[in-house]
């Protein structure tokens, strides 16, 4: 059976449940935005006892803990899947990517499981990461160099 795609779209409409698209989004943006506001209060509070880089440092510590420890019991998965893209603030869906294949794995060992499996999904935007601003400072120099 052959079908055009106007046939074809129209079954896979048919097929699909209907999704909620302001649901979701108001979920992502209120989820986001609570990861990013209890940011916020963390810098305030080390505000109050240290100067403004190191309560940043403090804050970026605390969200990358929180974020592990809320992934080993699978809270974080709970509420990526009701947020969605509201988890992925990028330092604590980063630390997620890097706990969940480590915890998935932990059975086969802390060496060939844990310890070989941790940086599955994290490894390339590290290595990459790495590369790229190698290149980008090496650039930065010359033309600082020639200007």
């Amino acid at each position: 059976m052959k079908l055009n795609p106007k046939d074809y779209a129209h079954m896979v409409s048919r097929a699909s449940p209907p999704s909620p698209v302001m649901r979701d989004c108001l979920w992502a943006f209120f989820v986001g935005g609570g990861i990013c506001l209890l940011g916020e209060v963390l810098r305030r509070f080390f505000l109050a006892w240290y100067d403004p880089a190191m309560a940043g440092t403090l804050t970026s510590i605390v969200l990358i803990g929180l974020s592990a420890v809320c992934t080993v019991p699978g809270w974080y998965q709970k509420l990526a899947a009701k947020a969605g893209a509201g988890t992925l603030v990028p330092i604590t869906g980063f630390a997620n990517s890097v706990v969940s294949p480590a915890m998935e794995f932990k059975a086969e060992g802390w060496v060939t499981g844990v310890g070989a499996r941790i940086f599955g999904i994290a490894g390339p935007v590290i290595a990459y990461g790495t590369a790229a601003s190698a290149v980008w400072g090496l650039l930065y120099w010359l033309v600082g160099k020639v200007g």
